[in-house]
């Protein structure tokens, strides 16, 4: 009998240490789901009210159950607790509150049993190898990981990675590339997640970091620093652009990218199925960069609009198909470059919409100031463009201007402000009768333009104004996008709509302390 309870012990430390093995997780983790596997048979057979315990000796494999009864002064619960005069023939030492231990025959697994404490065991190893993964790959996210494809599921590959499984979903594959299963490839981490069904390691072969990574390993200057990787932007499978600086002024960034005969980049190629790469120098100075990044279109002008985050690029005619690129994919990347939003027109188009721009601001200054063409030329001429700066510009400047004196620089300075009362006193009656409320227009930094805009969208009262979220009335898609507003002001104007909230709630507060009063002076 001592015998067969031996080569039990032995056997149950044996599995144990095969399937740590296995699974690479740890010895203990596989013994404890081995004593809650005892535990849940022993109170299939003793009974589920019973506070049963197991314990599995890691060293001689010796299995020991007990029932843990808690000491009390009259027993409710006769499963869980035990009288202190039949605890102390358990153990002298017992005492109210303690608990005591009372010994278990061991349990003798029957069909269902066993079945159900596989379960078990399967489950709890099956938890600590999901664990021991994520544990494993958590950190690793943005590292290039060699695996062998598996099989492709619905357009996703999954590849084995060794200790576990990643997935390259459909939009973080390279277009019209084919990977069979066997097939051993590289890929990034993009982000490993828990999730019920395990942890998730998606990769991803499409991402400008992978590119970056790649870089890496072929360019030993950007391992260790002394070349940057500033930019990415990628048309995954055919076209790439990256920009990159040097720490070193002596060494040239393109040029040690691109390697001796193009050796280096064309590493990065081969691994990309052919992607072609635009090795751009990266620079602070947004036109620079913006003019290196539509090579190899050649650009004539920019200008840049800091407000809107737009930038305008002027071209030769013959190079506005070479600066847009086949169905648009280079102004495409270049503006994903920058983070800047790129329009391309051709000197010619420049041309006209400047003679555009200038008669629309005379017609503006002839109508509004009431002064000739030649006049209202003029001022736009000298950059003029808004009735506010000519209203509000420095009386000097305006009358520095060849031709101005000083009694025409006052009178277009009257006429610029009267035109502006006329532009608020029209935009008032506008407001009103949208039903734009007078407390509305009293909040500090809005306009009688601004408020006719918040009418047109429904925003007439306070209550109206106060429920906005500061992007809703200033962000890029913004009510009020169009007149500068930042988001400090936006702010202001939105916790101004809501100041009478508070407001209301002081009343009610003074008043129950006024009742207070009255009552401590009546009991005196």
């Amino acid at each position: 009998m001592a015998t067969a309870l031996t080569a039990n012990r032995a056997e149950l430390l044996a599995i144990a240490d095969a399937v740590a093995r296995e699974k690479s997780i740890d010895r203990g983790i596989v013994i404890e789901a081995m004593e809650d596997a005892i535990q849940r048979a022993a109170r299939a057979r003793y009974g589920a009210e019973n506070d049963i315990r197991a314990k599995i000796d890691p060293k001689s494999g010796e299995t020991r159950l007990w029932r843990v009864l808690e000491v009390v002064e009259e027993p409710e619960d006769f499963f869980k607790q035990i009288s202190l005069k039949d605890a102390l023939k358990k153990d002298k030492a017992a005492e109210l509150g303690s608990f005591v231990v009372d010994p278990l025959p061991p349990v003798e697994f029957g069909r269902i049993a066993a079945q159900g404490a596989k379960q078990v065991i399967v489950q709890k190893v099956r938890d600590a190898e999901r664990e021991r993964q994520f544990e494993e790959f958590k950190d690793r996210q943005g590292e290039i990981i060699t695996g062998v494809v598996k099989r492709a599921e619905f357009g996703h590959v999954v590849v084995d990675l060794g200790k576990a499984e990643g997935v390259i979903r459909r939009d973080q594959q390279i277009p019209r590339e084919v990977l069979k299963p066997g097939d051993r490839v590289r890929s990034l981490i993009l982000s490993v997640r828990r999730e019920p069904r395990g942890p998730q390691i998606f990769l991803s072969r499409a991402h400008g970091d992978y590119m970056k990574k790649l870089f890496a390993q072929e360019v030993p200057e950007i391992y260790d620093g002394i070349i940057e990787i500033k930019a990415v932007a990628r048309d995954p499978g055919s076209r790439a652009k990256i920009g990159v600086i040097s720490n070193d002024s002596s060494i040239d960034p393109v040029g040690a990218c691109v390697g001796m005969k193009g050796s280096r980049v064309q590493a990065v190629v081969q691994e990309l199925q052919g992607e072609k790469i635009d090795i751009i120098p990266w620079s602070p100075d947004t036109a620079t960069f913006v003019v290196n990044a539509l090579q190899p279109a050649e650009v004539s002008k920019v200008v840049l609009d800091e407000e809107d985050g737009r930038i305008d690029v002027v071209v030769p005619d013959d190079q506005l198909s070479l600066a847009i690129g086949r169905r648009g994919q280079n102004v495409r990347l270049a503006s994903a470059l920058t983070g800047k939003q790129i329009d391309i027109m051709t000197e010619a188009d420049e041309s006209e919409r400047r003679q555009k721009e200038f008669v629309e601001k005379s017609e503006l200054f002839q109508n509004e100031l009431d002064v000739d063409e030649t006049l209202a030329q003029l001022l736009v001429a000298e950059g003029f463009s808004e009735l506010e700066e000519v209203a509000y510009v420095e009386l000097a400047e305006l009358a520095s201007i060849e031709g101005f004196d000083d009694d025409l620089a006052t009178e277009l300075q009257n006429r610029a402000i009267e035109a502006l009362e006329r532009r608020e006193a029209a935009a008032r009656e506008e407001r009103r009768a949208l039903g734009v409320e007078d407390d509305v227009a009293a909040i500090e930094g809005l306009t009688e333009a601004m408020l006719v805009v918040l009418g047109k969208k429904g925003i007439k009262t306070l209550d109206d104004l106060g429920d906005l979220a500061t992007d809703e009335l200033v962000g890029r898609g913004g009510i009020l996008k169009d007149f500068g507003l930042s988001d400090d002001d936006g702010n202001r104007i939105i916790m101004a709509a809501r100041a009478h909230w508070f407001a209301e709630e002081t009343p009610a507060a003074s008043g129950f302390a006024d009742e207070e009063d009255a009552s401590a002076d009546g009991a005196q």
